[in-house]
């Protein structure tokens, strides 16, 4: 059986990944922002923890909101880049190399 943690990661797929994971949830957002219910959706998650909102969610901008999503598609990029060149640092290529053989 493989082990998959000793598998080396590409940092462009993961930094792609993770960005449009990101990215996507920030667009998400946007979206439920454009359509006017933010304020009730956070005050009814707020409710459901027992607290109050202290938030007031401001006019929606489609400029803001395309800032927001590129922003936070780029910060995920980022992080994922600099993930997968963590776990390449870290895992040992030659035990990478035996798996693979195995697999084939």
């Amino acid at each position: 059986m493989s082990n998959i943690f000793s598998l080396e990661l590409s940092k462009n797929k993961t930094g792609l990944i993770v960005g449009a994971f990101s990215g996507s949830m920030h667009l998400l957002w946007s979206l439920v922002v454009g359509f006017g219910v933010a304020q009730s959706f956070l005050d009814w998650i707020y409710k459901l923890h027992f607290l109050s909102n202290p938030f007031h969610v401001a006019e929606f901008q489609l400029g803001t909101a395309a800032l927001l999503v590129f922003i936070s598609f780029s910060a995920g990029y980022v992080m994922g880049w600099f993930f997968a060149l963590l776990w390449n640092a870290l895992i040992r290529p030659e035990s990478s190399a035996r798996v693979l053989r195995r697999a084939a």
